[in-house]
Order: structure tokens, then sequence, then C-alpha cells
């Protein structure tokens, strides 16, 4: 299994609460609820980032495909 880091998370009771009955709908510990929510939080954040970039049509050189017999 990977090397874990562990660290101090203050949170108020009330997040932690609903964290609680989160993990508990999920069949989850709150420690892997709250790696589950990061981890898809950083997948849908890498995904959004990318895709522009994915997205962005190619470049046409100046007057291509602009009416190409003048106005009508």
């Amino acid at each position: 299994m990977a090397e874990r880091k562990p660290f101090l998370l203050r949170l108020p009771p009330e997040l932690m609460e609903e964290l609680n009955r989160w993990a508990r709908d999920e069949l989850r510990s709150v420690n892997a609820q709250i790696e589950y929510v990061l981890r898809e939080a950083l997948r849908r954040r890498r995904r959004v980032t990318l895709e522009p970039a994915a997205q962005t049509p190619p470049e046409r050189p100046a007057g291509a495909g602009e009416g190409e017999g003048g106005p009508v």
C-alpha cells in the first residue's frame, strides 16, 4: 500500500457531522470519504483545465471561408 502522509484537519462540528452521514451512506470511513471527495475534485479540476485547450478550433488563415465570392 502507498505511504500516507498524516495531517491534522480542523472542521466545524456541523461539517464533520455531514461528512459522517455521507460516509455512512457510501459505506466508507470519514477519512476515506474525505480522500474520495478530494480526489474527485482534483479529477474534475484537471478535466476542466485541460478541456478548453483540447476544444480550441484550429486557426484559419485570414479571410479563409469568409464569403469566398464576395458579398451576394
